[in-house]
């Protein structure tokens, strides 16, 4: 029987597709937590871009409580973000580091629409699957159902989402338990892109192994000059300003944008779906 190699390829160039294909779409940010004036406008800016880019779902990278206050954390969740919900986008989320601190993160689960540390959730008809994951305990039964899952999936797109990237040129080292445990499954079990935060940045890591690995862990927290832009797996990226990422996925290509708190366009390009036949063929 021949077999279907479908593979990621990298573009920067954007290209139309018919307006006929269906399109699944989804904000990210990442350490956004800090409260106050800086959450507030980053919320309000994301509502304002959803506002004329459609989204599906908000999607939170983790560290999204630096106060450490159940109270706070859901008064300013509400503030800057409770416009999602309201329009109609799904909500959901990880946990960070900072997150971790008290209480292990549980009083966030509800309003991040998480529930448990881990799980999956499916977009539009399916075609887009996102796997939440809990990069601050990664247990054998955490990565054997993400392997399960994994196997089991048949999404165009297939997507994980956790807080520590294995792949970073910002200040915190690559996660080793990821890279150990977890980067193989995604290589095996075609994932073609990986969220993550963590590092006060904005990074598109170079393809690893048909992988695309973006960092978006500028939402409040900021490291100005933090980005080590002579490591050899930096793509491009920028520590200057805060920023989330808006995706729009068709059959064919998964598009990406980096944005400013203002909106303004930090990188874009796509992600395309090639398929080539099997030797034989």
């Amino acid at each position: 029987m021949r077999r279907i190699l479908v593979l990621c390829v990298f573009a920067l160039a954007l290209s139309g597709s018919s307006s006929a294909q269906v399109r699944v779409s989804f904000l990210a940010m990442g350490d956004y937590g800090v409260g106050g004036s800086r959450e507030l406008s980053l919320g309000l800016r994301m509502k304002s871009y959803e506002s004329r880019h459609d989204a599906n779902m908000l999607v939170a990278l983790g560290d999204n409580d630096y106060l450490q206050s159940p109270r706070l954390f859901r008064a300013n969740w509400q503030k800057s973000f409770g416009w999602a919900r309201r329009s109609g986008l799904r909500v959901g989320g990880v946990l960070g580091n900072h997150d971790y601190q008290t209480g292990r993160g549980a009083y966030e689960l509800a309003t991040l629409g998480m529930p448990g540390r881990y799980y999956t959730r499916r977009l539009g008809d399916g075609e887009v699957q996102l796997f939440f994951l809990d990069s601050n305990s990664i247990s054998a039964t955490q990565t054997a159902w993400l392997e399960q899952q994994l196997s089991e999936s048949v999404a165009t797109w297939k997507i994980a989402v956790y807080h520590h990237p294995p792949y970073t040129c910002g200040g915190h080292a690559g996660n080793l338990d990821v890279a150990r445990r977890w980067v193989p499954l995604f290589e095996d079990y075609g994932i073609q892109l990986v969220l993550s935060g963590h590092d006060h940045t904005y990074e598109r890591i170079k393809s690893q192994q048909g992988v695309q690995y973006f960092v978006s862990g500028a939402g409040g927290q900021l490291r100005k000059g933090d980005i080590d832009r002579r490591t050899s797996i930096f793509g491009t990226g920028n520590d200057q300003v805060n920023s989330y990422m808006y995706f729009e996925a068709t059959p064919e290509k998964l598009l990406f944008w980096a944005l400013d708190a203002s909106g303004h366009i930090l990188d874009n390009g796509a992600l395309t779906r090639v398929r080539a036949a099997a030797a034989g063929k």
